[in-house]
């Protein structure tokens, strides 16, 4: 059988590291040429298949740049991962109104800089597609997450309603909603915790499975829902969580 992704072109947003970079490699790996946009991107040689281009998905200069580049580059776009995102620690009282600004700026606007400047090219593809990455955040309140957790609701309502106004465009909108995942941004939380190996071991235990959820994981999900497998499925925030959004487990 011909790899699901054969023919076809995806963006990925942050692919230069954690999720998005583990989504990129899956993507390429099952037969997608794979643009990846990232503030920082990492130099990509592995053939004309795969690209790095720098891309700050909170200018909308640099956004409309990064996705005509890929268009032309590839003939076209047929997959949008929206990745990039940014962290915050607080609750509303330790935040100032800039950075909960700048949250939203990368987290939401974001995803519709990005989305909104490949649309055209989406329209032209049979097979087009959208991810976001939510997060378990959106739906579980967890301590010291305030801004992070109200971009990240934002995301899930975004996802929600651009199936919905794209549905004549032939355009799929589905999210990710990873739990808790082995990421650098989450190594870099636990290597300023006072215990790290104390605060590792209270995120393992909080997932219902008992371990952080991995890249590959998420991964997984992504692709699947960006695959013209999924064509049925349309407007869904899947949960890749250990079952922390849905199973109450017996300690």
């Amino acid at each position: 059988m011909n790899p699901p992704f054969n023919g076809l072109t995806a963006l990925v947003t942050g692919g230069a590291s954690g999720l998005g970079a583990a989504i990129a490699d899956r993507l390429h790996d099952q037969g997608a040429a794979v643009a990846i946009l990232d503030i920082n991107p990492v130099p990509v040689t592995e053939g004309a298949r795969l690209a790095g281009t720098r891309c700050n998905v909170a200018d909308d200069d640099s956004v409309v740049a990064a996705v005509a580049h890929t268009a032309e580059r590839f003939g076209g776009i047929d997959v949008v991962i929206n990745s990039a995102g940014i962290g915050a620690q607080g609750s509303i009282a330790d935040n100032s109104t800039d950075e909960w600004l700048r949250v939203y700026d990368v987290n939401v606007l974001g995803v519709v800089r990005v989305t909104r400047a490949a649309l055209p090219h989406l329209r032209r593809s049979e097979h087009a597609a959208v991810v976001n990455i939510g997060s378990i955040a959106a739906t579980q309140g967890l301590p010291q997450r305030a801004a992070y957790s109200a971009a990240k609701g934002a995301v899930h309502a975004l996802t929600r309603a651009m199936a919905c106004d794209h549905l004549a465009d032939g355009i799929r909108v589905n999210a990710v909603a990873p739990g808790t995942a082995d990421t650098p941004w989450v190594g870099r939380l636990l290597d300023r915790a006072d215990d790290p190996a104390a605060e590792r071991a209270a995120l393992d235990a909080r997932q219902p499975h008992g371990r952080l959820v991995t890249a590959d994981e998420v991964a997984a999900a992504a692709t699947y829902l960006a695959s013209p497998e999924a064509g049925s499925t349309n407007g869904v925030c899947l949960a890749v969580d250990g079952g922390m959004d849905n199973v109450v487990a017996r300690r």
